[in-house]
């Protein structure tokens, strides 16, 4: 057995600066290579002794190496979860910024949808009183124009039948003095013309000749 109230001491530096783990195994495995044990009679076969603390400190040494190795391992997943973990909350507030720009972007279409149909109809209503006040407009011109050809109408209707009666009693004179013409005896031959009729202007004149 090996003396263990006289530790080696590069046991003993080891332990002063070493990890939890490290600390938990006091013997380095040169402690065992260099470890040496007091003969007593009746003792233990040095050879095998040396063989098996070699054999041991080997695999102590491999134990270590891959406990260092892990550690390492360790070290470098915790920096690629410290780097995932700082994507992820990236890419959340990517996310949580991209959302709220989507409901702003959709408030602000909405409120400039509501604000072009708003307009829209105004513009709709204007032009429907425009029409309609045109629409009356025609309307009232309409009801003007069918006075007018009513007068008109009556006008010419008044017109026509004065002169329909004026051509009847041009008709009844010719009428008239067709029928004295034919009541009037003819003259005999070589009697002397009757006098042409002189009218009431005339005869002032005719006086002043045979003066």
């Amino acid at each position: 057995m090996f003396d263990r109230t006289n530790p080696p001491a590069s046991t003993s530096a080891a332990s002063a600066g070493s990890s939890p783990a490290e600390r938990v195994m006091r013997i380095a495995p040169l402690d065992l290579k260099q470890q040496r044990f007091r003969t007593q009679l009746r003792g233990f076969d040095r050879t095998e002794v040396v063989a098996f603390l070699t054999e041991a400190a080997d695999d102590y040494e491999h134990a270590l190496r891959e406990i260092d190795r892990l550690r390492q391992d360790l070290v470098r997943q915790e920096a690629l979860l410290g780097e995932h973990r700082e994507r992820e909350a990236n890419l959340r507030n990517t996310l949580l910024t991209a959302q709220r720009l989507a409901d702003e972007i959709k408030e602000s279409a909405q409120t400039e949808s509501k604000l072009i149909i708003r307009e829209a109809q105004g513009r709709a209503d204007l032009l429907l009183q425009k029409a309609q006040g045109r629409l009356e407009e025609i309307e009232r011109d309409i009801n003007e124009l069918r006075l007018r050809r009513r007068d008109v109408e009556g006008s010419l209707e008044g017109s026509i039948q004065s002169l329909y009666r004026a051509l009847e009693f041009i008709r009844e004179q010719d009428r008239s003095d067709d029928k004295v013409l034919l009541h009037r005896p003819r003259q005999a031959d070589g009697a002397a013309a009757p006098a042409p009729t002189q009218w009431p202007s005339e005869a002032p004149r005719a006086a002043d000749e045979r003066g």
